[in-house]
């Protein structure tokens, strides 16, 4: 079995479990540290072309982060692709174990069931405990989480709602004006895709509490699942205005 895969997140799941199988990944897949695969462009923009010329028995797609074109493309030169669709922590399990069989993994591998075990030990916030937030992904023009996302359903699940859950887009573009007027229990600040630091970030939002937390745990669905929640636990308490 030979894959090519052009999600982040899927490359460290399959190099992780079937390190053999993976020929070639994205210049964007930055785990597992030393990955040895050829490098076939960024998720937005893969170089068709040298997918092709490795010849995959399967090329592991998301719906959200490549375009349906370049996966047509691949199609139509005969190549195998697997698409998936990961909005929720749930899916989320559910597709690392059909990726992970159509790369030919004979059983789940440990840190699936240890992620999990993870989240299914977490215990439900009671309402008055629960906070709300505001996701910036982006900064000049502003961004957010809006609508089903991974991310949304992964605070939600630590007890942070967003305050744009509801948004009929799922990256609205959101003046700042805006998001500090709604007054939120914490600015949630990830350093991807935009990176976000204590220099910044936090001085857009004056008197409101801030957490700076790690992009992979927040937007990540693989290996990272399993310590995702007790991480992100952590920089949520260490928010700071």
């Amino acid at each position: 079995m030979r894959a090519v895969s052009l999600v982040p997140s899927l490359t460290e799941a399959v190099a992780r479990t079937l390190p053999d199988v993976l020929a070639g990944a994205t210049d964007w897949c930055t785990h597992p540290a030393g990955l040895d695969a050829v490098r076939v462009g960024g998720t937005k923009n893969p170089k068709t072309d040298r997918i092709i010329a490795l010849a995959p028995d399967l090329v592991i797609a998301n719906e959200e982060e490549n375009r349906a074109a370049d996966l047509d493309a691949l199609r139509e030169a005969g190549v195998e692709v697997l698409v998936t669709e990961v909005r929720t922590v749930a899916q989320a399990l559910t597709e690392l174990d059909r990726v992970l069989t159509a790369c030919g993994a004979g059983s789940r591998p440990r840190w699936l069931d240890e992620a999990e075990e993870a989240w299914s030990a977490l215990p439900s916030p009671p309402p008055e405990e629960r906070r709300t937030a505001v996701v910036p992904i982006w900064r000049r023009p502003w961004m957010v989480l809006g609508r089903d996302t991974f991310a949304g359903d992964v605070l939600a699940r630590l007890g942070v709602d967003h305050l744009h859950a509801s948004h009929p887009e799922r990256y609205p573009r959101i003046p700042v004006e805006e998001l500090r007027a709604a007054r939120p229990d914490v600015v949630v600040l990830p350093d991807e895709p935009y990176r976000f630091t204590a220099d910044d970030g936090p001085e857009a939002f004056p008197g409101l509490s801030c957490a700076l937390v790690d992009g992979r745990y927040l937007t990540w669905y693989g290996p990272s699942l399993a310590e995702a929640p007790r991480a992100l636990a952590a920089a949520l308490r260490a928010a700071h205005r």
